[in-house]
């Protein structure tokens, strides 16, 4: 390596590096989120408890009311979160179905057509649906970030020459110019065996990995 090639960092490194940032965004936002909306659903019900002893029932109703509202959305929340990281359809359906699932809960909210053709990928291992789905997921919410996009597509088919399957995830958000985003993805790519590559419009963002074929369990 010349003096003037930048060092690469191992492969490893960047895993662990990828892995550690998606813990610190969860923490941040169970620290900034759920844990302070419940720590003020505590304050609520104190506040409760203080008029029923005054036996201030119609205040104590109105207090009540807004922590269980406020509780309601916690939990939506970290439904969302536990939506996100692994949805239960995705181990009980498979990946196109949770993929299909992801695409109408974000699209809904962002007004987004989402497509899905992903049947191919139930000749994936579990493990390997979880690591696409991820994949998926993470390019989603960039094209979102960037955007939001009108369309979001995800391609499963099989490869033409390399054997294995091709994986196509489309958008037509602006660029994204961050390249720590794409190396992130690219990565994650790398824990499957699979290189992505990455073509770029002036409107428009096309990801295309190939991953092998390993049977369902592995």
């Amino acid at each position: 390596m010349s003096a003037d090639e930048p060092a690469r960092r191992d492969p490893t490194e960047e895993i662990l590096a990828v892995e550690q940032d998606e813990r610190r965004r969860i923490a941040l936002f169970l620290h900034d989120g759920p844990v302070q909306s419940l720590a003020g659903v505590a304050l609520m019900l104190d506040a409760t408890l203080n008029f029923l002893q005054r036996g201030e029932l119609e205040q104590a109703g109105e207090v009540l009311e807004r922590a269980l509202g406020r509780t309601r959305t916690t939990i939506g929340e970290l439904r969302n979160l536990s939506f996100n990281l692994e949805p239960v359809v995705l181990r009980d359906h498979g990946l196109g179905v949770a993929l299909q699932a992801l695409g109408d809960n974000r699209g809904m909210a962002h007004g987004i057509a989402v497509e899905v053709d992903a049947a191919a990928a139930e000749a994936l291992s579990e493990r390997t649906q979880a690591a696409l789905y991820a994949i998926v997921r993470e390019a989603l919410e960039g094209a979102i970030r960037r955007g939001p996009p009108t369309v979001f597509a995800v391609r499963v088919r099989p490869a033409k020459d390399e054997g294995g399957l091709e994986i196509e995830i489309s958008d037509n958000a602006p660029v994204e110019r961050r390249q720590r985003s794409l190396e992130v993805l690219r990565e994650r790519a790398r824990t499957l065996g699979a290189a992505m590559h990455v073509d770029s419009a002036d409107v428009g963002t096309t990801m295309r990995l190939v991953l092998p074929t390993y049977p369902r369990g592995e």
